[in-house]
């Protein structure tokens, strides 16, 4: 039972972290944290992802610079680019709800690792979509969904209460 309350909490505490430590994330903790990515859930377990780990300093800041939302990477140690390939995808529709789970398990293992990341949103914003492709030479066929900083955090944000009984609803509106 410790070990499912340690998920539990781990689940609800998570937070949205956008300043870093100047510390590396070690190559194993990056294999942790994609391999939980890709155990997240997908229609049909097609499982159409692709994830463009950045850990160049020159990209990460030129993608703080072009983002409106993403000036936090200028200063992480990495970041991971969660993509969508169509080719992948038969069951037609499902593809960013897929990239979404992927993302989320993303953040939730950084956060049971000791690390912070934030959810930046890529997808579906056009322009922010054709800035990703050119700045990381992606295919036509390859959707960048979300981008996702990371690091050791350097802030501590508390728990937040988010719940809301009004939106519960049992059995019917």
């Amino acid at each position: 039972m410790a070990m499912a309350n340690e998920a539990y909490e781990s689940l609800i505490s998570r937070r949205s972290i956008r300043a870093y430590q100047q510390k590396p994330v070690p190559q194993e903790i990056l294999q942790k944290l994609l391999e939980a990515a890709m155990c997240a859930p997908s229609a049909r377990h097609e499982e159409p992802w692709h994830f463009v780990v950045i850990d160049e300093r020159e990209k990460l800041s030129e993608i703080a610079r072009v983002h409106p939302h993403a000036k936090m990477a200028a200063s992480a140690p990495l970041a991971i680019l969660v993509c969508g390939q169509a080719s992948l995808e038969t069951a037609r529709g499902y593809m960013p709800v897929d990239c979404g789970n992927a993302a989320l398990n993303l953040l939730h293992a950084a956060h049971a690792l000791g690390l912070g990341g934030v959810w930046v949103g890529i997808y579906p914003r056009q322009e922010r979509i054709a800035e990703m492709r050119r700045l990381l030479s992606l295919p036509e066929e390859v959707l960048p969904f979300a981008f996702v900083p990371l690091g050791y955090p350097a802030e501590s944000k508390g728990r937040e209460n988010r719940y809301k009984a009004d939106r519960v609803h049992h059995n019917k509106w």
